[in-house]
């Protein structure tokens, strides 16, 4: 299995993890709201509100995390493109990354990658640039020596 590839399943796994956990921790409080509805009474309300707000902000993090799977089907590891793009490996003077999804610094087969998202304020400096392109970030000066 080529590099790309294997980050690629990295993310994959990632994202299938973040969504398993929501989808648990809904689970969790739903429980938690029926327990309270079957032993509460209605003056006392505050317990199922904070959980009605844990509620709605799990729900809206399973639905960031559905989005970043659904992005990840985007990335093509065997795409071939001279410029930056989505599932790209950017080879750089001093680190390589890789585009698809902000995960930050891994390690494969004893080498360093950081896997950023193309919506990143790095992701948007690196789209579209081609090999021996230099751009700064962080007050650091880089030159991308590959595209893969």
């Amino acid at each position: 299995m080529n590099i790309k590839s294997q980050l690629l399943e990295l993310c994959t796994k990632y994202a299938d993890k973040r969504v398993l956990g929501y989808k648990n921790e809904i689970e969790l409080i739903k429980e938690s709201i029926e327990n309270n509805d079957k032993v509460s009474n209605e003056e006392d309300d505050s317990g199922n509100s904070k959980l009605l707000d844990d509620l709605e902000k799990n729900m809206n993090y399973l639905n960031d995390a559905n989005k970043m799977r659904e992005q990840l089907k985007l990335v093509r590891p065997n795409l071939v493109s001279d410029n930056v793009v989505l599932g790209s490996l950017v080879k750089t003077d001093s680190i390589t990354f890789y585009i698809a999804l902000s995960l930050g610094k891994v390690e494969v087969e004893g080498s360093e990658y950081y896997i950023i998202s193309l919506a990143s304020p790095l992701g948007q400096l690196l789209k579209n640039r081609k090999k021996e392109d230099q751009f700064n970030f962080n007050d650091k000066s880089y030159v991308i020596k590959d595209v893969l």
